[in-house]
């Protein structure tokens, strides 16, 4: 038996190559890849953006993906064989200071993650250390699964930010990580739940997953010092500066987007005299992706409307072009090996 995987040798080169089957050793577990999502982080592998401290070529990407075990190695419980699962990307070492503390996504023991550093999932195949495995319910949907990774920043968003029922909530940005922000949100019983995007058809969709409005930027500026609590998603240049302006005096911002240098800056007068309390997530600790999966258990998180392309492993570099190229109709972006 043979295993495929999409190869990055360097930046802009990328080639399938036909491989055994890896073997899992101790302590790790084979999956079948059911689908693999496509981001943003991974275009900036692709076009060789990323910082080279992140990544490590030659590579096989894909950190956001679904599917089942099919082995185990020694020391693995041989029962989860079959399972559908997916798997923390970072590759925490679980002893130093921040990792005791419960915080994986603050690890100070190394940076390694699966996608970056190490075999992703843009395979057939995916070996990955068992104690990151976080399996799902019988029956699960593996498809809509693959956006459990970025489902679980936007868990630890929700945490950060500490959104509680009645209050006023705004999301900035209705991209992937925005519409599942609506929806992880709008289950915390909000008394309003408002998203900001350029584009109409994304705050309709946002609409539909449980927003009470959706806003232009130009419009959300008469809505100013509203918001408890502001979800920043978009990484935009100026969204980080925006987003505090749209909390309240006392309020809370969290920061999840990816932002460039050059980005305008949020203003320290307002965010001393306005008293705001501003929060940064990157990543999501062990804890977050537990509760993500527990809300896609729930049926409180479905990603499935997201996604909107699906392509074959052979076709990866049309698949990759879309994302941050595709156009306001492209939503997520999946590889099906």
């Amino acid at each position: 038996m043979s295993s495929r995987a999409v190869v990055l040798d360097r930046p802009g080169t990328h080639r399938l190559v036909t491989r055994d089957i890896p073997v899992p050793g101790p302590g790790e577990v084979l999956v079948e890849v059911a689908a693999a999502g496509i981001c943003l982080s991974d275009r900036e592998v692709y076009d060789g953006r990323r910082d080279a401290a992140y990544v490590r070529y030659p590579l096989t990407p894909g950190h956001e993906w679904a599917g089942t075990v099919a082995a185990v190695g020694a020391g693995v419980d041989p029962g989860l064989v079959g399972r559908g699962t997916v798997a923390e990307g970072f590759r925490a070492c679980g002893i130093c200071e921040r990792c005791r503390y419960g915080e994986t996504s603050l690890c100070t023991g190394g940076y390694a993650e699966t996608g970056f550093t190490e075999p992703g999932a843009f395979a057939d195949h995916v070996v990955v250390p068992a104690r990151l495995l976080h399996p799902l319910r019988a029956g699960a949907d593996l498809r809509a699964a693959a956006l459990l990774e970025p489902s679980a920043v936007i868990a630890a968003a929700v945490r950060a930010g500490r959104a509680r029922a009645g209050e006023r909530i705004a999301v900035v940005g209705a991209g992937t990580l925005g519409l599942l922000a609506v929806q992880l949100l709008s289950a915390s019983g909000p008394g309003e739940l408002v998203v900001v995007d350029p584009r109409g058809a994304r705050g309709a969709q946002a609409r539909e997953f449980g927003a009470t409005a959706a806003l232009s930027p130009a419009e959300a500026e008469s809505v100013h010092g509203r918001f408890d609590l502001v979800v920043e998603t978009a990484g935009a240049p100026t969204t980080a500066a925006s987003s505090c302006l749209l909390a309240r005096r006392g309020g809370r911002v969290v920061l999840t987007g990816m932002f460039t240098e050059g980005a305008v800056g949020i203003d320290p007068v307002h965010l001393s005299l306005s008293q705001l309390e501003v929060r940064s997530v990157f990543g999501a600790s062990s804890a977050d992706w537990s509760d993500a999966v527990r809300a896609f258990g729930l049926g409180l998180l479905d990603p499935a409307p997201l996604i909107t392309h699906e392509f074959p492993l052979e076709r990866f570099g049309e698949a990759v072009s879309l994302v941050g190229g595709g156009g306001s109709g492209t939503g997520k972006v999946l590889l099906r090996p």
